[in-house]
């Protein structure tokens, strides 16, 4: 798994983190089929509206902002490490984002960070010191929703009707743009102690 952009761990108390999925979610998709890809490169790249106003709300609230996202194409040979880190790298540079989080590899390598696996949350959430039942997960796919639910943080699903299998889990909250996701996320009813 590759990180970038990390941060020294809290001491105490607990912090609590949004879990972002990165394409669809920060940033645009490319959809083919009615299946959403990852742009190829830097250039492709185009931030989704309102993304850097929910991040600077999220993170004033006392939210880490950690991307956890799947880049198979790396292991499939379709596209470079180096290409993939150059997003990352401008993701970092333009948004408050304390840490990227990705997982290279493809289904058949079994890796335990590849959503729908909840390893890259898990190995954050130790890290950090994290509240998990205080932390979200915000996705556009059936994989991020079912590794929030099984790491055990509340779930937001971006709905774009993807034409690919549903989420075994139902998430937390249905909406339609990150924006959106964090005004149920900063919601005083959402906000209160989480029991599960």
């Amino acid at each position: 798994m590759g990180i970038l952009g990390q941060v020294k761990p809290a001491q105490s108390p607990q912090r609590k983190a949004v879990f972002l999925d990165r394409d669809g979610v920060i940033n645009r998709a490319v959809i083919r089929d009615g299946k959403p890809y990852p742009p190829a490169t830097v250039n492709e790249m185009q931030l989704l509206p309102r993304v850097d106003e929910a991040l600077h709300a999220l993170k004033a609230a006392g939210f880490m902002l950690i991307v956890v996202t799947n880049q198979p194409d790396v292991a499939r040979g379709t596209t470079s490490r180096a290409a993939v880190d150059a997003i990352h790298e401008r993701l970092l540079a333009a948004l408050p984002l304390d840490e990227i989080r990705c997982c290279f590899h493809d289904d058949a390598d079994a890796c335990s960070c590849r959503k729908p696996k909840p390893g890259a949350l898990l190995e954050a959430a130790a890290q950090y010191d994290l509240s998990l039942t205080d932390s979200f997960m915000v996705g556009d796919r059936w994989r991020d929703i079912e590794a929030g639910h099984t790491a055990g943080v509340r779930t937001i699903l971006i709905d774009y009707a993807y034409c690919e299998q549903a989420a075994s889990c139902l998430s937390d909250y249905v909406c339609g743009s990150l924006f959106d996701a964090t005004q149920w996320i900063l919601s005083p009813k959402t906000q209160e102690p989480h029991r599960d």
